[in-house]
């Protein structure tokens, strides 16, 4: 069955229930791309026989040949497709392990039209993606590399230059966003490199003041200025025969980048308060959350040292957008922090999770880190729920933002008037006195609809939700909304 759709992209639906795949199918109906249906795995895998398409939509329930199974098999073939996986809302484990798998992003049942399209979105390439772009390949992806928890193709680019930069002494230049791991990736490099046995020094150029900076690189002699009570070797001296790592190279100041190119150059150096020339045999690893070209366009970093400096590029991605790492990175740290605090945290509820996957993560994995260590902090329990997650999170993740109604008057405005309040009923006031209205406010309506259901399940919101055709954490973000108002 393939619906009537622009030829190019393509989906494959991989569902056994026939009413549910009806419905999944009809969800994606107006989209830029062909949906087929296979009824389970068998027919999954003779459809990869003869095509490849650029998204699968895999239930893992499936009778036979389990999804699990179609998904191995996609990644033993080496299939450049990326997978969405559907899980049952307590199989959130389960859903984890497939991304670790090689999964771009799951779904957990129930959930809407909205849900399903967005993700699917998000999975199929763009017209303007390259071809290297194209898809995240599921095969030899790696977790645990030198502590990165991460089994996505732009991150298995990263581990790669790693191991091919690592044996070299040129110097590599590490360019991501805050809180991507810039410090974790150059410390990987000096665990692969040949000087993994000797010192590994990391200084952060934005956190030491400009007239403290010299002193902490080079280092200086006694009495070479007031409070130089002593010796210091400085971080070249203690990096001898290692790496010296520079986080945010691009904030030091113009002066010392002047000295900083002369070590490069020359591998020799001079203490603060010193005529004496010292060797220092130190492999450089630098990085910024800049760009620095532009920086250097500005003035603010030297172009000389740029090109020095700047020989073998890494760019490291930000987590959003290697959105099959942010639930396994999740878990890691989720039971991590649990052991650590004595807490019994395992796993996320479906609504929790589906909130983790959609938020855009700007501090990236350092944010992730922080939110993680706060539930743990401050809550008791086996599961993370959606209001145990903290209230700036939360509110990114309101989409359904209700604007302020207003009906305006009819013949007579000014005998007329309407008041929005979602903590009471809407009412008329005329002239003569207040009725009910004779058509009641949609948010309204929807409000006591979600309400009454929820009722009507004894407070289980999932089977609301799944009663009201409608996701789960579609009615956390109402319910949250209309807390607020």
């Amino acid at each position: 069955m393939i619906a009537e759709l622009p030829a190019g992209r393509s989906v494959l639906l991989v569902e056994d229930s026939p009413s549910q795949a009806i419905a999944y199918m009809a969800y994606l109906q107006g989209e830029s791309y062909s949906v087929t249906h296979a009824a389970n795995g068998e027919a999954a895998l003779k459809y990869f026989e003869h095509s490849v398409p650029d998204v699968v939509v895999l239930d893992l329930g499936l009778p036979g040949i389990q999804g699990m199974d179609v998904l191995n098999s996609i990644r033993e073939k080496h299939l450049s497709c990326r997978i969405i996986v559907i899980t049952d809302h307590s199989s959130i484990e389960v859903a984890v392990e497939a991304m670790r798998n090689g999964a771009f992003d799951f779904v957990a049942k129930p959930f809407d039209a909205k849900r399903l399209k967005s993700v699917v979105q998000r999975a199929v390439p763009q017209e303007d993606d390259s071809q290297n772009s194209r898809q995240e390949p599921v095969s030899n992806s790696r977790t645990g590399f030198h502590g990165f928890i991460s089994a996505s193709q732009g991150m298995e680019d990263v581990y790669r230059l790693v191991e091919n930069a690592a044996p070299s002494m040129a110097t590599v230049f590490l360019r991501g966003e805050s809180g991507t791991g810039k410090e974790l990736c150059a410390r990987a490099i000096h665990d692969e490199s040949t000087r993994s046995s000797q010192p590994f020094v990391a200084i952060n150029c934005a956190a030491i003041p400009h007239s403290l900076m010299e002193s902490e690189v080079f280092g200086h002699e006694k009495g070479a200025f007031t409070g130089a009570d002593r010796l210091r070797e400085g971080a070249l001296a203690h990096a001898d025969g290692g790496t010296l790592f520079l986080d945010e190279i691009c904030d030091m100041h113009l002066d010392l980048q002047a000295k900083l190119l002369r070590i490069v150059q020359t591998g020799t150096f001079r203490r603060v308060g010193s005529s004496k020339t010292l060797l220092a045999d130190v492999r450089f690893i630098c990085a910024t959350n800049k760009n620095p070209l532009e920086e250097v366009k500005r003035g603010r970093f030297r172009e000389d040292l740029y090109y020095r400096l700047h020989v073998i590029p890494i760019a490291l991605p930000a987590l959003r957008e290697r959105s099959s790492d942010i639930l396994p990175i999740a878990m890691h740290f989720l039971g991590l922090f649990s052991r650590e605090e004595g807490k019994s945290f395992r796993t996320f509820s479906p609504e929790a999770a589906e909130m983790f996957q959609e938020y855009r993560w700007p501090g990236n994995v350092r944010e992730l880190m922080n939110v993680l260590r706060n539930i743990v902090v401050l809550h008791s329990a086996d599961i993370v729920h959606v209001e145990m997650l903290p209230s700036e999170l939360r509110a990114a993740n309101t989409l359904d933002d209700i604007p302020e109604t207003k009906i305006a008057g009819q013949s007579n405005p000014s005998s007329r008037r309407y008041e929005a309040n979602s903590s009471r009923e809407p009412r008329f006031h005329d002239s003569d006195g207040e009725h009910e209205p004779p058509i009641r406010p949609m948010a309204l309506v929807e409000k006591e609809t979600i309400e009454n259901a929820i009722k009507h399940c004894g407070g289980n919101i999932v089977q609301a939700a799944g009663l009201l055709g409608m996701s789960p954490s579609t009615i956390y973000r109402k319910r949250l909304s209309w807390e607020s108002d």
